[in-house]
């Protein structure tokens, strides 16, 4: 039968398409990938909308238990979802590859995801560059391979999109060295760590990459009743509360100056509710 890849869309149970619906409730078993994004709403709201039961796909089932996923998808339609775009991460790409190889036809059901949607900050889509990923950093590894491609993006004028470190079910360090696996508590990196993280780098390097008042874009929990767009320089946003997760950063590169004036309605401190300190308007001019 059919191994369907579904994007679930940005938010809660009902961004999920119509063609992905269809696909749900056709499937015998249905799986939720649950470790490179996460939606707003619990599994259980999703089987309520769906009339089926979820069953949550963690990091270690989808990497090294994958035939688990595929087992009896010959016979029966088995459905995977995904936070997202279906290829928001590799690892979606690698099941597919494995379905494929066992005869498995496979279909794609795309959706949205930040890497699209993050044009509702107002910095256009063609005008960004390579995407980063920035993880928590500890005590004895606190690496930077990051701010290499941040340096090229801004070198070429382009924006940089920093997708944020989603730890869930992640075994402890200590836990491994004593050849036990004991996980960690989940832990989703907020906009202000990414922020302090990444002066820190640029404190460490000095080449120019960015500075405190580099103008940034903090987004969160995009596509939701709840989402906050916030702009100003980073020294502006490490004192704005963006609350609950999910969070994203966007470093800007040159601007258009409708990119400017669009980002002005976004400006820290300018709405009835806005927390941090007021940016003036020159702030979110490029030089």
């Amino acid at each position: 039968m059919v191994l369907f890849i579904v994007g679930l869309g940005l938010a809660d149970e009902r961004d999920i398409t119509v063609k992905g619906l269809d696909a749900v409730k056709q499937s015998e078993r249905v799986y939720l990938e649950a470790y490179t994004s996460l939606l707003l709403v619990p599994k259980e709201t999703l089987e309520d909308f769906y009339g089926k039961e979820v069953i949550v796909a963690d990091r270690e089932m989808v990497e090294m238990e994958a035939d688990k996923i595929l087992d009896g998808a010959q016979q029966k339609d088995v459905s995977f979802l995904v936070v997202g775009d279906p290829f928001g991460a590799t690892t979606h790409t690698d099941l597919e590859m494995r379905a494929r190889s066992q005869g498995i036809p496979v279909c794609i059901i795309h959706n949205a995801s930040i890497m699209n949607a993050v044009g509702a900050c107002g910095l256009q889509l063609y005008r960004f560059g390579e995407a980063i990923s920035i993880v928590f950093f500890t005590d004895t590894w606190r690496p930077d391979s990051f701010y290499d491609r941040i340096l090229s993006n801004r070198r070429s004028g382009l924006h940089t999109l920093c997708l944020l470190d989603i730890k869930v079910k992640e075994p402890s360090l200590e836990s491994l060295a004593r050849g036990k696996k004991v996980y960690e508590p989940p832990r989703l990196m907020s906009i202000n760590t990414a922020l302090k993280q990444l002066l820190e780098v640029e404190e460490r390097r000095r080449e120019g990459a960015y500075e405190p008042d580099t103008v940034c874009v903090g987004v969160a929990r995009l596509g939701s009743h709840s989402q906050r767009i916030v702009a100003g320089s980073m020294q502006e946003l490490l004192q704005v509360d963006f609350g609950p997760p999910l969070h994203s950063l966007v470093i800007a590169g040159d601007m258009h100056p409708i990119e400017q004036e669009y980002l002005q309605q976004f400006r820290a401190g300018s709405g009835p509710d806005a927390a941090g300190t007021a940016a003036p308007a020159a702030a979110l001019q490029q030089d």
